[in-house]
Parts: structure tokens; sequence; C-alpha cells
């Protein structure tokens, strides 16, 4: 039985795993979409806050807990107890999405948008990003061909020094504040539903189908500490995820507030990109700026690796015809090509995919982390899958650019779904999630009940 006890961790040990998951969720991509939130929601920040921060920082953290709980080996052990087919499915789908279609190319338009942009005549933004993606681009391809380490050494000096100036320009902001971020004008969205749009703009940090494929790197390297038993796993990842996502949480809530304060000197933004530029430049001038960038630039570069490299050995391990290096190269080029659509055209498009991916990963991590309590019966998770795809897939339906949304099958899908409830609130599959649960584990107590009926009866 000794064999299987689990040894203490050290404060040491701890901060060293919060120190992963940190690392893991934050990366200079996630600057951009609280400090816009603060923008959007005004006065109404608050609410809008506390949403935000339940699918930016709680589900995150929940979905590394899935993983663990399951014992997972990545995104496809997830999707498992509904089959192979649905599996494979859904680790293309996750992996895509923060792969090559929106979470890679983000990494290069987020660096030119904040780094090089301001510095550029707008006419020759185009081709400056187009200049700027290719060798950004080419250096994550030669980082991650390699698979050596010294991208992600050079990351844990920058990524410090790109905190400590980040919160220098907190301190400044809350000391020189350019409004008053409980008097700032809010969107008429904000206004009426500011915890709901909060809730729905915390999809875009990508963070929690991120957690899904990168977790299972966190849980390893617990296990990997003398950490045996699941339980103990699970609780270490819990006690070291409760640090690391505070420090991501009081972030947020910092950026969101300066970005509410902005509006006393700007108007609203186009993005969390130019309103990143704005406030910097404020405090910081040209100097600042440039600083910040490099730094940015580097953090970016560091997470495009890691996404690079995570997408061809997923894709090589389940389709091993293929070798790593020319998936590598896939997925890299075709970062490449979406990253020069720009970061604007990226946010868009990637808002309907989101819309559709969020519901089915927050039910699936869920649905994990609660598993024990129904042995992970497969016919409970196809309840819930099946009632949440249906009207997520509407939900993505009228959330396309209008050249979809306003077309006659988009006017088509979104009467149906007007019918649900919630369906206004951009939350339609809720409801019909929670059916799917109670038909679910009614279904599977039923079946379990029935089976010992059976046993003792023989």
């Amino acid at each position: 039985m000794n064999d299987l006890a689990s040894r203490k961790l050290t404060t040491k040990e701890y901060l060293v795993v919060s120190s992963l998951l940190f690392g893991l969720f934050f990366g200079a991509g996630n600057l951009i979409f609280p400090l816009h939130l603060g923008q959007l929601a005004g006065g109404h920040w608050g609410l809008a806050t506390v949403g935000f921060l339940l699918t930016g920082v709680l589900l995150p953290l929940l979905s590394v807990m899935a993983i663990a709980v399951t014992r997972a080996e990545g995104v496809f052990d997830v999707g498992r107890p509904l089959g192979v087919g649905f599996a494979l499915v859904f680790m293309v789908l996750i992996h895509a999405t923060i792969g090559p279609l929106f979470g890679t190319p983000r990494t290069a338009s987020v660096s030119f948008t904040v780094g090089v942009a301001p510095f550029v005549p707008k006419a020759d933004h185009q081709v400056a990003l187009l200049v700027f993606s290719a060798v950004f681009f080419a250096l994550a391809f030669a980082f991650s061909y390699r698979e050596n380490d010294i991208l992600s050494n050079v990351g844990k000096v920058l990524n410090p020094m790109f905190l400590a100036l980040l919160f220098l320009m907190f301190l400044v902001a809350f000391l020189r504040p350019m409004g008053n971020p409980m008097s700032a004008p809010a969107t008429s969205a904000y206004v009426h539903s500011s915890f709901v749009n909060g809730f729905l703009q915390g999809y875009n940090t990508m963070d929690a189908p991120a957690g899904l494929a990168f977790g299972v790197t966190v849980v390893h390297a617990v296990r990997q500490m003398g950490q045996k038993r699941e339980s103990d796993v699970a609780k270490v990842v819990g006690k070291a995820g409760l640090v690391s996502m505070s420090m991501v949480a009081f972030i947020y809530v910092l950026l969101i507030v300066v970005g509410a304060m902005s509006l006393g000197h700007f108007k609203l933004s186009a993005d969390g990109g130019v309103a990143f530029n704005q406030v910097v430049s404020y405090y910081g001038g040209a100097f600042g700026q440039a600083v910040l960038a490099v730094l940015i630039t580097v953090t970016c570069l560091t997470t495009a690796v890691g996404l690079v490299a995570a997408f061809a050995q997923d894709f090589h391990k389940h389709f091993p015809k293929v070798s790593y290096h020319t998936w590598l190269a896939l997925t890299t080029l075709a970062s490449f090509l979406a990253a020069n659509f720009g970061l604007d055209t990226i946010i868009a498009w990637s808002t309907p995919m989101l819309m559709f991916l969020y519901p089915l990963c927050l039910v699936l991590i869920l649905l994990s982390v609660f598993s024990p309590m129904f042995n992970r019966d497969g016919v409970v998770y196809l309840f819930v899958v099946l009632f949440t795809v249906v009207p997520a897939l509407g939900d993505m339906v009228v959330s396309f650019p209008k050249v979809v949304s306003a077309s006659a099958f988009g006017t088509a899908v979104a009467a149906v779904r007007s019918h649900l409830p919630l369906a206004s609130l951009g939350l339609s599959w809720l409801v019909p999630a929670l059916a799917g649960l109670v038909l679910g584990l009614a279904f599977h107590f039923f079946r379990v009940r029935g089976n010992a009926t059976a046993l003792d009866e023989n």
C-alpha cells in the first residue's frame, strides 16, 4: 500500500505547478479582450467581470481538472465516452479552433496590431502584416521543428519582465486615472445584460478548449512529482490552480477597470488591440510602447510555438501516416494565411465557432469533473451533448457576419431558435442541456437499479 501513497509536495513545488498553469492560460492575447470588455461595459463593468471570470478563469481551471479526474491523455479521451468517431471530430474541432483557424493566427495578428501597426503608416498595414507574419511563423516553424527549449528559456526571462511592465502600467493608470470607471458610458448590450455579455466575452480567451488540449502537460508534471493517486493529482491541480487562476483573475479585473477608465479620454475602440495601444501610448509614450511591443511579440511567439507543436503532435498521433513535420508545416502555413486577414476579421469569424464550441466544451468539462458520480456512463454524455449541440449550432449561425446570418438560411435558423429559452441572450443551449442532464441521469440510475434488481433475483 505504501507504493500507492503520494508524497507531500513542498510550497516551491506547488508554485512550480501554479507557474505552469499561469503560463498555459495567460498569453498576450488575453490582454486585449478584458481591456475591450471594460470599454464595452463602462460603468456596468462589475457584473460583466463576474460573467467574464466564469468562462475566462473558472472554466479553464475545470478543464484541467477534467483531464486529471478522467485520467485523459488529451482532448480525444475527453470525448471518448461518446465513441471514437465523436472523440476524433471533437479533437479536430478543438485543435483547429485554438490552432490554425483562429488561435494561432491571433498570436501574430495581436503582436502586429499592438507592436508594429502603431509605427507603420496605415496605408502600408497590409504589406507590413504580410512581412511580419511571414517572419513570425517562419520562426515558430523553426523552433517547433527542432523541438528545442531556446524560445521557452527566453520566455522564462522575458515573460516576468512583461508582467512587471504591465503592473507598472496598472500602477500609473490608477495613480493617474483617465476617468471614473463607475460613471463611464456603456454600450446598450451591457446596460441591459452585462453579466451574460461578459460571460460570452470570456469565450474569446479560448482558454477552456486550450485547457483540454494542454492540461495533460500539467497533469503529467504533477504525477512526476510523486502524486500516484488520481485523487491526489486532482487535489494538487486544484490547489495550484487556485493560486495561478487567482493571479489571472486579478490581472483581468485590473484590465477591465483600466478599459472602463480609458473612456474618459478615448472613444470606444474597434478591438482590444487598439485599446491596448491607446492606453500604453497615453502612459508610456513611444518608448514604452516599443518596449512592450517587443515583449508582447516574444510572448506571442512562445505561445505560437506551443500551439503549432501541440497541433502537429496530436494530429500525428491520430493520423500517423502523415509525419509530425508535415503536420507542422501545414498548420504553420494555414496560420500564416489566416493571420493576414487581420485581427478584426479573425475575431469576427472566430466568435460563431466559439458560440458553438464553448457550450460543448463546458458540458463535457463538467461531465468529466463529475463523472465518478455516474461511472462515466456514455448515456449521460449522449443526452447532454445531443441536447446541447443542436441549439448551439443555432447560436453559431446567428453569430456569423451578415453574409451568413442575414441569408435565407440564417434567417430561417434565427426564426426557429427564437422559440428557445434564453435565445436572445445567446444561451439557447442552456435549458436543453439541463433537460438532457436530467434525462441522462434518470436513464442511468434506472438502468443501475434494474441491474441491481436482476442480480438480487438471481
